[in-house]
């Protein structure tokens, strides 16, 4: 019996474009049986050490295509989308630590890990609510099949939940991400959630993947 595909997927709870691709990702996961290694990062942080530049901080040249692109890939994707959402930006790291505590619990295979972070991301960009919000946090987790309050109360105490994701930060800035989602399948990454087709093509054609060692 054939390995399953492991996908290292690099993101943050705020990161429009891992929404936007979300649901076709979980897609994939399920039609190639793959399984997914959550990284959730400080991205604005990799910004700042890589050219990136928040959206407020970017021209209005590149906010006003970027406001076209959201409207293309609604209809693309066929997903709602909140192009001025009132709790943007905001700081996930409460919620990646209550994620990173239910993975250590239940494991990244589990569907509620998967779940909880569609939903994190949907309520940030489809349904405007606070993703700083202790109580929104528990109640999309809960939602998830998680324990949420436990998991609130592990993020909130635990020192070691932060050090996790500061780890994970740490390795995307190693590895040379840039941006948010960054899936990585057998060493070959793929930035934006417009290469999940790109993804999708090497795992199930089974070709080797491309590497870039040196710049």
């Amino acid at each position: 019996m054939s390995s399953r595909p492991v996908i290292e997927f690099y993101f943050s709870f705020i990161s429009l474009w891992s929404y936007v691709g979300s649901r076709r990702f979980q897609t994939l996961i399920q039609e190639a049986n793959a399984r997914v290694i959550y990284k959730p990062i400080d991205l604005m942080y990799i910004f700042s050490i890589s050219g990136g530049h928040p959206v407020k901080q970017c021209s209005t040249q590149r906010q006003a295509y970027r406001l076209l692109e959201m409207e293309r890939w609604r209809r693309i994707r066929d997903i709602p989308i909140v192009p001025h959402p009132k709790f943007y930006p905001a700081d996930p790291s409460l919620g990646h630590r209550v994620l990173l505590a239910a993975i250590e619990e239940v494991g990244d295979d589990s569907p509620s890990i998967g779940l909880f972070v569609h939903k994190a991301l949907e309520a940030v960009w489809a349904k405007e609510l606070d993703i700083v919000d202790p109580g929104t946090i528990v109640r999309l987790a809960d939602e998830a099949g998680l324990e949420g309050e436990r998991l609130l109360e592990r993020a909130k105490v635990e020192r070691g939940l932060g050090e996790r994701e500061a780890a994970l930060t740490e390795e995307a800035k190693s590895r040379q991400v840039f941006g948010a989602p960054f899936y990585v399948y057998q060493g070959e990454a793929f930035w934006g959630q417009d290469r999940l087709e790109m993804l999708e093509e090497v795992i199930k054609s089974g070709r080797e993947p491309i590497v870039i060692d040196e710049i």
